[in-house]
C-alpha cells in the first residue's frame, strides 16, 4: 500500500510538473507574440512613410525604358531587384548622416560640412536649376500622358497635347502650393491614397493571371538580352528613378518611436517591400505583353488595364494619373526648403526664400520651381530629362556617400546614433562612378555635356558673386528683389516668425 501510495504521488507531481512546463511554454510564446506585435507597430509609421514616399509616377513610366536598354525580361527584372538593393544602402548612408547633422537643406549640409562651401554651392545650384526642376517636369509629362491616352486609342498623343497639358498641370500645382499648404497637403493625402490603390489593382490582378498560368512571357527570359556596361547605366538610371525619395527618408526620424533603432530596421523592410512591390508590378505586366507589345505601347498601364480590366479599364489612367499627380505635388509641397536654406546662406537670390505675408507659403520658390519646369517641358522628352536627371543627382549622390568616408576620418567627434559598416558606403560610392562614367565612356550624348557645363558654371557664379561678393550685382539685384516683394506680397521668413 505505501509503494502504491508513492507511486501515485509522485504520478501526481510529474503530472503538475508538466502542466506547469506546458504553462510557461504558453506564457513565453504569448510574451513573444506580444513583443512581435510591439515592435510591427512602433515600425509601422517608418514602413508607411518610406512606401508612400518612393512609390510614385516611376513605376508607371520606367518599365519601358528599363526594357527598352535591357532588351529582354530575364535581365529587366534582375534590374529592378538590383536597384531596389542600391537604394537601401544608399538610405542607409543618409541615415547617418542625417541623424549625425541634422542641419535642413538635403545633402547641402552634409557636402559643407565634409568639403566646404564649394561643392555644397554645386550641389544647390545643380539642384534647385537642373535636379528639382527637372524632376518636377519629368512628373508632369508623366502626368501627361497618362491622362491623355485614354483620347487616343490605338496611336501615340501628339506631343503638343502632351506638352500643354504638363505645363497646364504645372501652373495648377504652382497655384495651389502658392496659395495655401494646407489645400497642397489635403491634396496630397487624397493622390497618395490613390497612388496605393492602383498599385494594388495592378499587382492582385498579375498575381491572378500568374495563378491561372500565363506564363508563356517568361520562357527564355534571358533570350536577346543586350548587355554592355553602357545598356546596364541606362536601365539602373531608369529604374532607380522609380525609387527615387529614398534619399529623403531619414526626415521621418521625428515620426519613429526610438528612431535611431527603428529607422534602420524601416528601411531594411520598407525599400526591399517596394522592391517586392515593383517587381511584382513589372511580372503583371508581362502576363500580358510580350517585350515587343510593351516597348510599343505608349502608357503601359493602360494596356494592362485595357486587357485585363475591361469594361472598367478607365480605372487605371484616372488613378496613374491621380498617382502622377499626387508625386509632382509631392515634389513641389517640399521645394522651399532647399532654396531656404540657400537663400540664407546668401547662395541664391534672397527673394527665393520669402515667404507669403498673407498665405505663409514659400511663393518666389514654387513659381521658380514651376517656371523652370515648364522651360525644360518644351524641348525636352520623357527618358531624356530621366537620363539628363540621373546623371547630375548621381554624381552628388556620390559626392554624398564619399562625404560620409571622409567624415568617418575628419569628423571622429561627431555623434553618430546610426552607424552603417563603412563597406556599405565605399560600395555605394563606388556604383556611383560606374553610373556617372558608364554612359559617358560607352554611349556620350550631347545632354551629358551640357549638364557638367552647367554644373561647374555653378563655380564662376560662386566666384563672383559669393566668393568676392562684388557690390554691382547687388545693385542690379535689390531693385529686382523689391518690385517682386511688392508684387508677390512676401518678405523675409524671420519677418513673419516676429
Amino acid at each position: 500500500m505505501g509503494e502504491e501510495g508513492l507511486r501515485k504521488r509522485k504520478g501526481e507531481d510529474k503530472t503538475q510538473e508538466d502542466g506547469q512546463s506546458v504553462g510557461s511554454q504558453e506564457h513565453q510564446t504569448m510574451n513573444l507574440q506580444k513583443q512581435a506585435n510591439l515592435f510591427l507597430f512602433l515600425l509601422r509609421p517608418g514602413i508607411c512613410m518610406i512606401v508612400g514616399t518612393i512609390i510614385g509616377s516611376g513605376i508607371f513610366v520606367s518599365p519601358k525604358s528599363v526594357l527598352a536598354n535591357i532588351g529582354a525580361v530575364g535581365p529587366c527584372l534582375t534590374i529592378w531587384a538590383a536597384c531596389g538593393i542600391l537604394a537601401t544602402l544608399g538610405a542607409l548612408c543618409f541615415a547617418e548622416l542625417g541623424t549625425m547633422i541634422t542641419k535642413s537643406g538635403g545633402e547641402y549640409p552634409y557636402l559643407m560640412e565634409a568639403f566646404g562651401p564649394i561643392p555644397a554651392f554645386l550641389f544647390s545650384w545643380t539642384s534647385l536649376l537642373v535636379t528639382k526642376p527637372s524632376s518636377f517636369a519629368i512628373i508632369c509629362l508623366s502626368f501627361a500622358e497618362y491622362a491623355s491616352a485614354p483620347f487616343y486609342p490605338g496611336c501615340d498623343p501628339p506631343q503638343v497635347v502632351i506638352k500643354c497639358l504638363a505645363a497646364a498641370a504645372i501652373v495648377i500645382i504652382t497655384i495651389v502650393n502658392s496659395v495655401s499648404v494646407k489645400l497642397g497637403s489635403y491634396l496630397q493625402n487624397f493622390l497618395t491614397a490613390a497612388k496605393m490603390i492602383i498599385v494594388a489593382i495592378i499587382i492582385v490582378s498579375g498575381i491572378v493571371l500568374l495563378a491561372q498560368g500565363k506564363t508563356e512571357n517568361f520562357k527564355d527570359s534571358f533570350k536577346d538580352s543586350k548587355i554592355s556596361v553602357s545598356s546596364i547605366g541606362l536601365a539602373f538610371y531608369n529604374g532607380l528613378w522609380a525609387y527615387d525619395g529614398w534619399n529623403q527618408l531619414n526626415y521621418i526620424t521625428e515620426e519613429l518611436k526610438n528612431p535611431y533603432r527603428n529607422l534602420p530596421l524601416s528601411i531594411i523592410i520598407g525599400i526591399p517591400l517596394v522592391t517586392v512591390c515593383y517587381v511584382l508590378i513589372n511580372i503583371s505586366y508581362f502576363t500580358v505583353m510580350t517585350s515587343t507589345e510593351l516597348l510599343q505601347s505608349q502608357a503601359v498601364a493602360v494596356t494592362f488595364g485595357d486587357r485585363v480590366l475591361y469594361p472598367a479599364s478607365w480605372i487605371v489612367p484616372l488613378f496613374v494619373a491621380f498617382s502622377t499627380i499626387g508625386s509632382a505635388n509631392g515634389t513641389c509641397f517640399t521645394a522651399g526648403r532647399l532654396v531656404y536654406v540657400a537663400g540664407r546662406e546668401g547662395h541664391m537670390l534672397k527673394v527665393l526664400s520669402y515667404i507669403s505675408v498673407k498665405r505663409l507659403t514659400p511663393a518666389p520658390a514654387i513659381i521658380f520651381y514651376g517656371a523652370i519646369a515648364i522651360i525644360y517641358i518644351i524641348p525636352g522628352d520623357i527618358n531624356t530629362l530621366i537620363n539628363y536627371f540621373s546623371f547630375a543627382v548621381w554624381i552628388f549622390y556620390g559626392l554624398t556617400v564619399l562625404a560620409l568616408i571622409v567624415m568617418r576620418f575628419t569628423r571622429k567627434e561627431l555623434r553618430r546614433p546610426i552607424r552603417v559598416p563603412i563597406i556599405i558606403p565605399v560600395i555605394v560610392t563606388l556604383v556611383s562612378i560606374l553610373l556617372v562614367l558608364a554612359p559617358i565612356i560607352s554611349a556620350p550624348e550631347l545632354a551629358y555635356l551640357y549638364c557638367v557645363l552647367f554644373i561647374l558654371s555653378g563655380l564662376i557664379v560662386y566666384v563672383l558673386f559669393v566668393h568676392f561678393k562684388f557690390n554691382w550685382p547687388q545693385k542690379i539685384s535689390k531693385p529686382i528683389t523689391m518690385h517682386l516683394q511688392m508684387l508677390l506680397e512676401v518678405v523675409p521668413a524671420e519677418e513673419v516668425t516676429e
